[in-house]
């Protein structure tokens, strides 16, 4: 997953973090929600600003962190420069972040689990739209250890966790002032894993860890907001869930409860197209895009293509992370740690891509990027550099070019906008 760094209690036993196999790997070579259009975007309302959140890793079993929670960023709409604010709340590993749709709302994984024993937590927090000031509301166990991602329904009634170390996801109410209730629904994954070899990994690659244990990494709805789906990277598969927006309950789907990847391959993150109909899910260990059509009266889900997500010829080791559709539908974006590349796709009339550049991300092992509300620049956390840097998209053709901006912060993991 990337994501074993998880402040385990001294007396649990620990196992290698992927952290540090690939650290070792480096040394022997020398990071959703839909996005819509916003064509029409001019900053946030009444104050013309746009602010940006980024969520870092405070400690780590390696012990290479270097942030101190959730950081505030003032984003220029024109030169895409981020201006830091502050540190807008102190918390442990907030390495997953997400606003509500109101905006009144952040919402934090704090990838730990040592909270009340052997768990990690999640943080709720109110936001002040006028300046992007933080405040703590409350802070409730993720129902498992080591969470990874967090998600709201399209209503922002319920938040949903995924726990990378237990293997768990749960599901938290939203109340009137923004804080989480009691989880209306938890559920461990148990049982099949895949194997520690990705069947479609590059040749050479020793990208083999994460097949322990189940591991849910990724948890978020469909645009329709009828079925939730979860990546088990463990497992390799993904989820279907039928959610029940009166109960914040989760069924699994009639028609097909979950859809398999190659053994040992590891679903991380997914991405829907705009039209809601055609998913993209990205894997850790094969560093491979697979499309799939979805059916959103039935949540199946049929895979039509996968693609590498590297240059013809690699060998070697390198890990998937992150994964975004460009606004208009026209591109997608897939993030390569290690290789340390933004790999940039256009979309055909059926959905199937095509590899049409690649793009360095002139920093070290980007476990997630994300695109402003206006479409015009990409982000990437370069998680062991210390810093983000952004790149301007062409709208035309999907590429991208580098600002010339590196805005310094330490182990960013996440980053997200207001709008």
């Amino acid at each position: 997953m990337s994501r074993q760094d998880l402040m385990l209690p001294s007396d649990s036993p620990q196992k290698p973090s992927r952290r540090k196999f690939i650290q070792g790997a480096s040394a022997l070579a020398i990071a959703y929600s839909p996005i819509s259009k916003a064509s029409s975007f001019q900053g946030r309302p009444g104050t013309g600003k746009v602010f940006a959140y980024v969520g870092t890793d405070t400690s780590a079993i390696d012990g290479k962190a270097n942030g101190k929670g959730i950081y505030l960023f003032e984003l220029d709409s024109s030169s895409g420069q981020l201006s830091l604010v502050k540190l807008a709340a102190e918390a442990r590993n907030p390495s997953w972040l997400c606003l509500d749709p109101s905006q009144r709302y952040l919402y934090t994984v704090n990838e730990i689990s040592d909270y009340e024993g052997k768990s990690g937590s999640v943080s709720a927090y109110a936001v002040d739209k006028s300046n992007g000031d933080l405040r703590l509301l409350n802070r409730v166990s993720s129902q498992g250890a080591g969470p990874a991602h967090l998600s709201l329904d399209a209503s922002g009634k319920y938040v949903f966790v995924a726990n990378y170390g237990g293997g768990s996801i749960a599901v938290f109410p939203v109340s009137s002032d923004g804080s989480l209730g009691t989880a209306t629904f938890t559920h461990r994954d148990e049982g099949h894993v895949g194997s520690q070899k990705a069947t479609s990994a590059p040749p050479g690659s020793f990208a083999i860890s994460g097949h322990d244990a189940p591991h849910a990494h990724m948890i978020g709805a469909d645009p329709g907001n009828r079925f939730v789906l979860q990546t088990d990277l463990g497992q390799d598969r993904v989820y279907i869930y039928k959610f029940d927006k009166q109960t914040g309950k989760l069924m699994p789907a009639t028609s097909s409860p979950f859809v398999s990847l190659p053994s040992g391959d590891g679903p991380r993150h997914f991405a829907f197209h705009p039209n809601g109909r055609w998913l993209y899910s990205i894997q850790e260990e094969a560093s491979t895009v697979v499309l799939f059509h979805f059916n959103p009266v039935t949540g199946s889900m049929v895979a039509q293509q996968t693609i590498s997500t590297l240059p013809n010829g690699f060998a070697g080791t390198s890990f998937g992370s992150g994964i975004r559709v460009s606004p208009d539908g026209r591109a997608l974006y897939a993030a390569n740690r290690l290789h340390n590349t933004i790999a940039v796709f256009s979309i055909g009339s059926s959905g199937k891509l095509k590899q049409i550049g690649e793009t360095p991300t002139l920093g070290d092992y980007p476990p997630q990027f994300n695109i402003d509300p206006s479409g015009t620049f990409l982000y990437a956390c370069n998680q062991r550099s210390d810093q983000i840097t952004s790149f301007r998209i062409d709208k035309r053709t999907g590429l991208l070019s580098f600002t010339g901006q590196y805005t310094p912060v330490g182990t960013p993991t996440c980053i997200i906008f207001t709008s």
